[in-house]
């Protein structure tokens, strides 16, 4: 090893991807010690870390060049040891000078002081928060204000960050491209605004709201009712996630809904007021648009704080299939509480969308309008090579065996599925039709009916959901 030439030191240990085999590998001789300490970039720690505060900087002393750092409690009970603290977030700090993405998750101990830290981190750009309870809305702050080219910024479950300084700031510095926000509690669409020109900048954004809360309080609605009606251009957007949010008329976020022309990806989950209106709009602008999921409310799971009935139609899966010459994928959903005679898309609206488009991926959840003549008519869609159908139970062993009939279909996932058993799958046993095949909870599939259906099969069984 002493006369291996650098250069082929450097290309072994970058083709060893695993921790554990890196680790045993610059046991191996102090060569590929050192090597593997000046070459490695990333480390990911946990509850093992103890004393966590000294392991750390060890570790950090260790890896002079570490770029990327997670640091995850999830599990930790307190026999396992202290978290790292505030004093461990300051040696961290004062140890890696080339770090750029910071993720802490359960770090309960870390409060806004040793957050003050990460300020000194010239070239952090990304930084995640996943349930830091101990986090109000001036750490983050004292964070954006110091890290200049931070352009990645995922906060989830921080329950006490209820300032919003900080969102102003990011707004102003116009360098954040990836802005996350989950179950935040303070954190309302009202808040975004304050975004200003950086919505310009976003190429990706995820908004939830914790649904329970929301609709036990009034305080996002009327923050929505501020929002001034405006255009705010979103020409960077390419990936845009909205869960649980109040999508209100010509303002706040039914305006990003319409200027984002390059979007490319989006998720919308249980989204209050969304109207058809909404989707073509957005269908209309965003022509390079790839992958859509729609997930709706139904009547009875529609909060008391909007007066409007919420219901996506044909309308907008025409106004997809029309503009939308790119589409790949499509996931329509119903949230548990519909029945069958308010499914709002029909199976000539779904079937249309298919067929305009290049559909490699379709999945249908609680979609009880769509049956075998559904399933009849997709026999045209030359490009679909995925099919998800989860608790659609208008569909029977004779609309699953037209599936062989498929030109290019080798994925097929079934869950909850009550009108189909082993019939339907038999024709496909020793055919090789399928390379992978996942049943789940279909009580009248059994493992047996599954075995040699697809060259890759994947079975489970818990009906415990029908009771």
């Amino acid at each position: 090893m002493d006369d291996l030439p650098e250069q082929v030191a450097w290309e072994i240990l970058n083709r060893i991807k695993t921790t554990s085999d890196k680790n045993s590998v610059s046991l191996s001789c102090k060569r590929l010690h050192k090597l593997d300490n000046e070459q490695r970039k990333s480390i990911r720690i946990g509850c093992g870390l103890n004393p966590a505060n000294e392991a750390l900087i060890s570790l950090c002393t260790r890896f002079r060049n570490l770029e990327k750092i997670e640091i995850s409690y999830s599990g930790w009970m307190s026999k396992l040891g202290q978290q790292l603290n505030d004093k461990g977030l300051h040696n961290l700090s004062a140890t890696c000078p080339l770090l750029t993405h910071l993720t802490l998750s359960y770090c309960t101990f870390i409060t806004d002081s040793g957050l003050t830290h990460l300020a000194s981190c010239s070239r952090l750009s990304s930084l995640k928060l996943i349930f830091t309870p101990r986090i109000s809305g001036f750490g983050v702050l004292s964070v954006v204000v110091g890290c200049k080219n931070l352009s990645t910024l995922h906060l989830i479950r921080c329950l006490n960050i209820a300032t919003t300084e900080w969102l102003e700031y990011l707004g102003k510095l116009e360098t954040l491209e990836d802005l996350c926000i989950k179950n935040c509690r303070a954190i309302g669409e009202g808040d975004l605004i304050k975004l200003g020109p950086t919505w310009n900048k976003l190429n990706k954004l995820q908004f939830e709201v914790d649904a329970n809360y929301r609709y036990m309080k009034m305080y996002d609605r009327l923050s929505v009712d501020q929002w001034q009606k405006q255009w705010v251009p979103c020409d960077s957007m390419i990936e845009l996630k909205l869960v649980n949010s109040i999508i209100s008329p010509a303002r706040g976020l039914a305006c990003v809904l319409v200027q984002c022309k390059n979007l490319e990806k989006i998720h919308l989950d249980m989204c209050v007021g969304l109207k058809d209106s909404d989707i073509v709009g957005l269908a209309r602008k965003s022509s390079n648009l790839k992958s859509i999921s729609l997930r709706v409310p139904s009547d009875f799971s529609l909060p008391l704080l909007t007066n409007n009935p919420i219901r996506l139609t044909d309308e907008c899966l025409e106004a997809l299939a029309r503009n939308c010459s790119k589409l790949e994928s499509v996931r329509l959903s119903f949230s548990d509480g519909e029945f069958p005679s308010f499914s709002s898309f029909t199976v000539n609206g779904i079937v249309n969308l298919v067929l305009k488009c290049p559909i490699k991926e379709l999945a249908l959840d609680h979609v009880y309008s769509f049956n075998d003549l559904g399933m009849e008519a997709l026999c045209s869609a030359e490009f679909l090579e995925v099919l998800e159908l989860s608790r659609c139970q208008e569909i029977s062993d004779g609309g699953l065996g037209i599936l062989g009939l498929y030109p290019r279909i080798r994925v097929l996932k079934l869950s909850k599925c009550l009108g189909v058993s082993n019939d339907g799958l038999r024709p496909f046993v020793g055919s090789h039709k399928l390379k992978v095949l996942t049943v789940d909870d279909c009580p009248q599939i059994s493992e047996r009916g599954v075995q040699g259906a697809a060259d890759s099969v994947t079975f489970r069984q818990d009906l415990s959901w029908m009771y």
